[in-house]
């Protein structure tokens, strides 16, 4: 008497009807070789990563009272989404005198120049306090002639409505001009207003700006620097080791890409303050309300 077949739903039955005998005598060891091969792929590319993260080493801290003394008139830039949400929008610095706070250009036009944001929906927040810009007062560094906005132009001067108090010590006009262009060497990286890498609310980074580049528009030249940076990080400060201020960061290139440095495709350019930023700085610093 014939042996009865298995069902068709049967494991057993479904196993013999679609898998050949000569493959199911090796399925076992084959997908054991499989899962190797997988695992040390996947072991090679974590130790890729790894080593290929810009950042291996994060040497940011948290500003301190400390930090916000030396680095004086650190301060956000506060603005209203189109949402009526208030977020932090930038770094803003109280420069020259205790009603005159600079940033950068893209914060009101985009590339090619046209207002993103008006004046009057953003506050500058400083030491606890928050104080309001008279929007007749703003200047950008790209001239009337220019068809887009540049690293060297990307600048912005306000006027505030009231003054700081004499408590709130503004940073002292800057000049950079003394920086050789080409040169490298350490710097440390305020972010008042933090941005979208870290989740501490103020920064500050021991780091390096790798090459100073010839001065372009505005007679101003642009510093490329491995800081760590993000969005939100705009206006970011670079000091000196010393503690002096001279230069504003405006935009990064690839910064949040997980690859090595390199000084054409992968870094973060901030303005030097020189030129007719710095003149104007002094211009608007030196004439009274």
């Amino acid at each position: 008497m014939p042996k009865p077949l298995a069902p068709m739903n049967s494991p057993a039955r479904r196993h013999r009807l679609f898998t050949p005998a000569n493959l199911r005598s090796s399925a076992f060891p084959a997908a054991l070789l499989m899962l190797m091969l997988l695992g040390a792929t996947f072991a090679r590319i974590g130790a890729q990563t790894a080593h290929a993260a810009l950042y291996a080493a994060d040497r940011r801290q948290a500003m301190t009272e400390a930090d916000a003394s030396r680095f004086a008139g650190a301060g956000v830039l506060m603005c209203y989404s189109d949402f009526g949400t208030l977020e932090r929008a930038a770094a803003a610095w109280l420069i020259g005198s205790h009603d005159l706070v600079v940033m950068n250009a893209h914060n009101f036009v985009d590339r090619r120049l046209a207002p993103t944001h008006p004046v009057t929906n953003c506050f500058f927040r400083i030491a606890g306090g928050d104080y309001y810009f008279n929007e007749d007062s703003l200047r950008i560094g790209a001239s009337v002639e220019s068809k887009a906005l540049h690293i060297t132009d990307d600048w912005a001067l306000l006027r505030l409505l009231q003054p700081t108090p004499e408590t709130i010590k503004p940073q002292p006009a800057p000049d950079a001009s003394d920086i050789a262009t080409g040169a490298r060497f350490k710097v440390v990286m305020v972010s008042p207003a933090g941005h979208s890498n870290t989740s501490l609310v103020a920064t500050t980074e021991s780091c390096e700006v790798y090459r100073v580049d010839e001065p372009t528009e505005g007679h101003a030249r642009r510093v490329r620097h491995d800081c760590n940076d993000g969005y939100g990080g705009s206006g970011s400060g670079l000091f000196t080791e010393d503690g002096r201020l001279i230069a504003m960061h405006s935009a990064s290139l690839d910064m949040n890409q997980k690859r090595p440095f390199d000084i054409e495709t992968h870094y973060g350019s901030a303005i030097l303050f020189e030129g007719e930023l710095a003149e104007a700085i002094r211009d608007a610093a030196s004439k009274p309300r």
